[in-house]
């Protein structure tokens, strides 16, 4: 049956409701959970590590550590170890811009032509759509071959603006939504113009202080900061290295901060508490508007659900380092995660999201299979598309129905039964949805806890399914290469085991499955590159990923 508004509240109240709802989690409870989730991880005990804290108002339910703060010494991680954040430096430089307009200085409309006169069109950008990625301002992180040699040299705010204020623009000012570091670039040199001090000079007086944090600093590179963990990343064999090195007068206002997760609770204590901007300015900050709403994003915050519950959360990733800085303001609950590896191997956000909606009592719990008939699998087999993203498809394979996101991993959902079916990773699930024949006309997903569904509306039937073929070493040589477009770079290469790779700047290298001689996929990423030529060395690649298509040209 077509599942109508009445339907589709009856499907919520049965499978959208916590599956333990309860008592806000007491610390000793909270600890225990923790500690479990984290095993679960399967961290190594002799490798980078990680830290955590879960917090509620000014109560403290777990703060921890697994593995080491440094591999070459073997010395343990400890719970208030310092660490890069990167990104999630953008919501303060957000505020401190932000409470410059408290006082007057600025208005969120103002054009950055009136504190950056030359820079290039800057009468038609302004402050708000630097603080929401709608600026349109080329990313200088996304120049090719820049994250190499180029990002290690230490530059003035000034230096680091010349490198990407001339470069075309991405789009016009307002017109589109896309992640950009240069505009938080801006965001502080416009903090510095107003304030006649360094932007993180301005932070530290506008917010900090006022707030009484004293574990959240910029690393100025004559300066020691007890308790700095190493940074890590992982090299061709899953080798720990130490991470790439980077001059952190250039991550700027962008990412540049580093703090301990004691440090990031008592911001969001003060941030979220009302105790740093005007309740007006709070609330654009935390509301997505213009081009940024269909991406949720604020002004250096994500604006999600968790639960029913509304989530601010924000993520970072620096060389050698990540981080995730959850907030639930319902009930004041905070979730600090920081590692100090940029490899692969923990999933931030999903822990994260676990232990706040364990925190508040509604936790997540694996999903239990109930027997489906082989036939309504069958049924639920197609292909589901929605704006913007890559076809998702259904297909059974073994037995089980499986998800797969254009050319990612094939996961293996957990039926629940009446069309349901969740992910195994707890957090996800989907509904399918049926027209007045019975066949499915939609699914319904619900995503990472999620109280809303996004809806992707069956395209047709089953494509062949994607088979892949084993290259000879010829065929392979023949891809590798160093590939680059102004906002994109790739290093092809074969690895000590033979295997066919492709790594990104300051990403993990991820291995290369082919379906032809001249088309590989990287099913981590749910990406495609296409060479060109019929044989001899390519001369270009073509990424696809989701609606994005860069053409690079070998170097």
């Amino acid at each position: 049956m077509r599942l109508t508004p009445a339907a589709c509240a009856a499907v919520l109240i049965a499978f959208g409701a916590p599956a333990h709802a309860g008592e806000p989690a007491t610390p000793a409870a909270m600890a225990r959970y923790a500690e479990q989730l984290l095993d679960a991880q399967k961290l190594a005990v002799d490798g980078p590590g990680v830290t955590v804290l879960v917090a509620r108002g000014d109560q403290l339910l777990y703060k921890g550590a697994r593995g080491l703060a440094s591999v070459e010494l073997g010395v343990a991680m400890q719970p208030d170890q310092l660490m890069r954040i990167g990104s999630v430096t953008k919501q303060i430089a957000a505020a401190a811009l932000l409470k410059q307009i408290d006082q007057g200085k600025a208005a969120l409309d103002d054009p950055l032509s009136r504190f950056l006169p030359d820079y290039p069109n800057g009468a038609q950008i302004t402050l708000a759509q630097l603080l929401n990625h709608t600026s349109g301002v080329k990313s200088y992180t996304g120049i090719a071959g820049y994250m190499g040699n180029p990002v290690r040299s230490d530059l003035s705010t000034a230096e680091l603006v010349k490198v990407f204020k001339d470069l075309p623009p991405d789009f016009a000012p307002g017109a589109k939504w896309a992640y950009n570091n240069s505009g938080y670039v801006l965001v502080g040199a416009v903090v510095e113009a107003i304030s006649g001090k360094s932007w993180h000079e301005s932070i530290d007086g506008l917010l900090l202080q006022p707030a009484r944090i004293s574990s959240i600093h910029y690393p100025a590179g004559d300066r020691l900061l007890k308790g700095m963990a190493q940074g890590y990343t992982v090299a061709e064999g899953g080798r720990v290295v130490p991470a790439g090195l980077i001059s952190m007068t250039q991550p700027h206002a962008a990412g540049a901060l580093v703090a301990n997760t004691e440090g990031l609770w008592r911001w969001n204590q003060a941030l979220h508490g009302g105790r740093l901007l005007s309740p007006a300015l709070y609330a654009r900050m935390t509301t997505p508007e213009g081009a940024a709403q269909a991406q949720r994003y604020g002004y250096g915050i994500g604006v999600g659900s968790l639960r029913g519950q509304p989530l601010f959360s924000h993520g970072g990733g620096i060389h050698g380092f990540v981080s995730m800085l959850t907030y639930l303001p319902q009930t004041q609950t905070t979730v600090v995660i920081l590692r100090n590896s940029d490899g692969p191997g923990l999933p931030m956000d999903a822990v994260a999201r676990k232990l706040a909606a364990f925190a508040i009592g509604e936790p997540f719990t694996d999903p239990q299979p109930v027997a489906v008939p082989p036939e309504q699998l069958k049924a639920a087999e197609g292909v589901y598309a929605r704006d913007g993203q890559p076809p998702r498809t259904l297909r059974v394979k073994d037995g089980r129905l499986h998800s797969q996101r254009g050319g990612g991993s094939s996961i293996a959902l957990v039926p629940q039964g009446e069309g349901r079916y969740a992910f195994p990773d707890g957090l996800s699930w989907l509904q399918v949805e049926r027209g007045s024949d019975g066949r499915p006309v939609a699914l319904q997903v619900y995503s990472n806890g999620e109280a809303e569904p996004e809806r992707w509306v069956r395209r047709g039937d089953l494509p062949a399914e994607l088979s892949f073929i084993t290259l000879s070493p010829a065929q392979m040589q023949a891809l590798v290469g160093d590939y680059s477009a102004p906002e994109f770079a790739i290093r092809v290469f074969i690895d000590e085991q033979g295997r066919l790779k492709a790594q990104a700047a300051g990403q993990p290298a991820f291995e290369l499955k082919a379906s032809t001689p001249r088309r590989v996929h990287v099913p981590q990423v749910d990406a495609q590159l296409d060479f060109s030529g019929d044989d001899g060395p390519a001369a270009t690649a073509t990424l696809l990923q989701g609606p994005a298509k860069i053409v690079m040209a070998r170097r």
